[in-house]
C-alpha cells in the first residue's frame, strides 16, 4: 500500500472513534450562552489539548506496553472490549446532552478530553501506531483534528444543516461502526494469539 492508502486506513477508524458529528450537539450544549469569540477560543484550546494528549500516546504507547508487559495482541483484545462497551452504551443510551456551566477549563476538560479524544480514540491511536507506524498515524490524527476544529468552529451551521434528528442519527451510525471495529480488533488480537502459539 502507498502512503496515502495507509493514511486513509488509519484515518477512517480514528474518524469513527472520535465521532465528531455525533458530539457536536454536546459541544453546542456545553457552550450555550458563550460569546462567539470565546467559543472559537475554546475550540482552539480543545483541539490543542486533544493533540497533546494524542501525541503522548502515539510516542509513549509502546514504552507503556513494555513497562507493563503488554503485547499488541493483549491491547487489541482489551481495547476492543472497551470500544465494544462504549459503542453499545452509546447505541442504547439517550443522546440528550447534559448541560455544563461554561468555564475557562472547558476547552481542556471535558471538550478536549474525553469529548474529542476519549478512550476509544486513544485505543485506536495506539493500535494504529502498531499497524501503520508513527508517521502514518500522526498524519491521520492531524487530518482528523483539522476536521474537528472546522466542524466545532462552525458547529451552528453543521447543526442547521443536519438538523437535530440528523445529528443524533449520525451519532448512532458512528457508534454502530465503532462496534464493528471493536469486534474486528478483538478478532485480530485472538488470531494473533493463536499464530504466536503455533510458531
Amino acid at each position: 500500500m502507498d502512503f496515502f492508502s495507509l493514511v486513509l486506513a488509519s484515518f477512517i477508524p480514528l474518524f469513527v472513534a472520535i465521532g465528531v458529528f455525533g458530539v457536536v450537539p454536546i459541544f453546542i450544549s456545553m457552550t450555550e450562552g458563550v460569546a462567539t469569540a470565546d467559543r472559537r477560543s475554546l475550540v482552539t484550546q480543545a483541539t490543542f489539548t486533544a493533540l497533546v494528549i494524542s501525541m503522548c500516546f502515539v510516542f509513549l504507547g509502546k514504552e507503556i506496553f513494555l513497562f507493563l508487559g503488554i503485547t499488541a495482541a493483549d491491547f487489541r483484545v482489551g481495547g476492543g472490549m472497551v470500544l465494544l462497551v462504549l459503542s453499545i452504551s452509546d447505541l442504547i443510551s439517550s443522546t440528550e446532552p447534559r448541560r455544563r456551566a461554561p468555564s475557562k477549563q472547558l476547552g481542556v476538560v471535558p471538550i478536549g478530553i474525553p469529548l474529542i479524544i476519549g478512550p476509544g480514540a486513544l485505543t485506536t491511536l495506539i493500535l494504529s501506531v502498531d499497524s501503520h507506524g508513527v508517521l502514518v498515524t500522526t498524519s491521520a490524527l492531524a487530518l482528523n483534528l483539522v476536521i474537528v476544529w472546522v466542524v466545532f468552529r462552525y458547529s451552528d451551521l453543521v447543526i442547521q444543516g443536519l438538523g437535530d434528528g440528523g445529528a443524533k442519527a449520525l451519532a448512532k451510525v458512528s457508534s454502530l461502526l465503532l462496534c464493528a471495529i471493536a469486534v474486528m480488533m478483538m478478532r485480530t488480537g485472538i488470531t494473533n494469539y493463536f499464530e504466536t502459539f503455533h510458531k
